[in-house]
């Protein structure tokens, strides 16, 4: 990747933690700075998200984004480049959905389970964005699973956090965090990849008890996750 790309991808990841006009109760994303700038992004994810990123192409984007050549060119140095900060711009809209679902639970395990429920919810209606930021980035490299590897810390670092709030004597180690967020990467990755488009809100109740097992013990595990299944 050339220093251009290299240095536009590092200032959208240094933005992350605002969000993109994209759930209702979502602010903007820092990372776009325009509309056509936004449809790019988009029309990137999606169209990587449907044809892959190796049969992807600047054609292609510019077709969905109904944009033309030079514009694309104004803002990216090629595909590379604008699938890099598609991929901080998708991570970035999945990290504020689970913000905006997460306001709607209280304590650490009503705010897992509302964020989580968001996101799945999220890859039930758009899955081609799910395959775009969590299948292809293999495909596009190591610095796209740099990206990702980001991503997942940050959500690895929320579920981590629950050591604090269980008040146990003998939490669980700090790689517990990173197995649970690897264990629910694992899963939805099969799915999308295997082209599943629905049932990613089942999930739900199986993340919860994965999660909070380590945390608050079985009985608790157990309440989220029938608590979960109620609720479908």
């Amino acid at each position: 990747m050339g220093k251009q790309a290299a240095t536009k991808v590092q200032a959208g990841a240094e933005g992350t933690g605002a969000a993109g006009q994209i759930h209702p109760a979502t602010p903007p994303l820092r990372l776009v700075s325009s509309p056509k700038r936004q449809r790019t992004l988009e029309a990137m994810l999606a169209v990587v998200g449907s044809e892959g990123y190796d049969a992807a192409s600047v054609r292609m984007v510019l077709e969905r984004a109904d944009l033309y050549r030079q514009a694309f060119y104004d803002e990216f140095a090629d595909k590379e480049d604008c699938y890099l900060q598609a991929l901080v711009f998708g991570a970035e809209r999945l990290e504020a959905i689970a913000r905006a679902g997460a306001v709607r639970g209280e304590g650490w395990r009503g705010q897992l389970r509302a964020g989580l429920e968001a996101v799945l919810e999220s890859f039930d209606s758009e899955p081609w964005i799910g395959r775009a930021v969590v299948v292809e980035v293999h495909a596009a490299g190591s610095d796209a699973l740099a990206i990702r590897s980001k991503a997942m810390k940050r959500l690895t670092e929320f579920i981590d956090s629950a050591r604090a709030v269980a008040g146990v004597t003998e939490a669980p180690p700090p790689i517990a965090a990173e197995g649970i967020v690897a264990g629910m990467h694992a899963v939805i990755h099969a799915k999308l990849a295997a082209g599943d488009d629905s049932g990613f809100a089942e999930l739900l109740p199986d993340f919860m008890y994965f999660a909070v097992l380590p945390y608050f013990g079985p009985e608790a595990a157990d309440i989220e996750m029938k608590s979960a299944r109620a609720a479908l």
